[in-house]
């Protein structure tokens, strides 16, 4: 009698356990669906962040959110509509004077140019990083408040990685905004970017 009572016990235990692994399993499967729900693309961040209302405060911020379009041009394939909103976005951080001279259709043809030219020569930017706020470098030219900002790029062309950096010149518009004047290749220090 007391070993039918055992194995009893043990069978509603071993029922009990599957029941609650079943539910666990169930609860993190949906958990998993909702997260994925919510869990938008990189074009989706980078084309639905406002930057007309919520613009990157300082110059470092602001060439974090350049790289972040342009690393993401060379790192996938897009539809021309994606192309097209995040080369809305990256000419929101440019400076009017740097538009001016790029109008938007000369832009988005020089863009998508590039962007073939990274693809059939394989190649991608695998990682970009903005030197230390402390390494930002301010100064008043032609009566305008500029910040220099340096960017370094990790790099990938068929099997052979490479190093690039970039200083880029900011200028301060009338409404307080680091706007993208102008960028150049330069010699970098990996120093700067820890």
């Amino acid at each position: 009698m007391k070993n039918a009572v055992r194995i009893g016990l043990v069978v509603i235990m071993a029922a009990m356990l599957i029941i609650a692994y079943y539910f666990y399993l169930d609860r993190q499967s949906s958990r998993s669906e909702a997260e994925e729900a919510v869990m938008l693309s990189e074009v989706e961040r980078i084309t639905e962040k406002d930057l007309v209302n919520d613009y990157p405060m300082t110059p470092r911020e602001v060439v974090k959110w350049y790289n972040r379009i342009i690393t993401e041009y060379y790192a996938n394939t897009h539809s021309d509509e994606q192309i097209h909103e995040m080369a809305s976005q990256q000419r929101r951080l440019l400076d009017d004077e740097l538009l001016s001279y790029n109008p938007e259709d000369v832009f988005y043809d020089n863009l998508k140019r590039d962007i073939d030219a990274f693809a059939a020569r394989e190649q991608s930017i695998r990682t970009s990083k903005v030197c230390s706020s402390n390494d930002v470098r301010y100064a008043i030219v032609n009566g305008d408040e500029v910040a220099y900002v340096t960017a370094y790029y990790f790099q990938k062309e068929g099997n052979d990685l490479f190093k690039t950096y970039q200083e880029f010149c900011l200028r301060k518009d009338d409404e307080g905004h680091w706007k993208i004047l102008t960028y150049r290749l330069t010699q970098g220090d990996e120093d700067d970017f820890n």
